[in-house]
């Protein structure tokens, strides 16, 4: 495994929240640790992580470390900070007791919401069967 690899997300590039979850990690990885991979480009995420299923896959972030782990939701958005300089120690304090139960539902009531949220921001584009939640 090359521990200089970098780890890739995919995302729901036609959700609001997803897409600035990009811009942000984007800005903050100055060493160049992250990948991305639109869900919608389906040929780049089937070449990535041909095992994902595309419906489900839309209601949350999904990662895939350098030895080919896939994790999703929380568990992802923790695991791309410990590859951010910035993201790092609060990588470590994610890792406390009962933060990732804590993490977990958060990320999950966003993920319900979203459509919610994107129309308290003035955004109407995570509508339809984009930004779905699975059950």
């Amino acid at each position: 495994m090359d521990r200089n690899a970098p780890v890739t997300l995919l995302y729901d590039g036609q959700c609001v929240i997803c897409q600035q979850s990009k811009r942000i990690i984007r800005a903050l990885d100055w060493l160049k640790r992250t990948a991305f991979v639109d869900l919608h480009d389906r040929e780049a995420a089937n070449a990535c992580c041909p095992s994902l299923d595309f419906a489900a896959a839309l209601g949350q972030m999904h990662l895939v470390t350098p030895d080919g782990t896939l994790l999703g939701g929380f568990l992802a958005m923790r695991r791309v900070l410990k590859e951010l300089p910035l993201g790092y120690p609060v990588w470590l304090l994610l890792h406390l007791p009962g933060m990732a139960w804590l993490g977990d539902r958060a990320y999950r009531w966003v993920a319900r919401h979203r459509y919610r949220i994107n129309r308290l921001l003035g955004v109407t584009i995570c509508e339809g069967d984009t930004c779905h939640t699975p059950s």
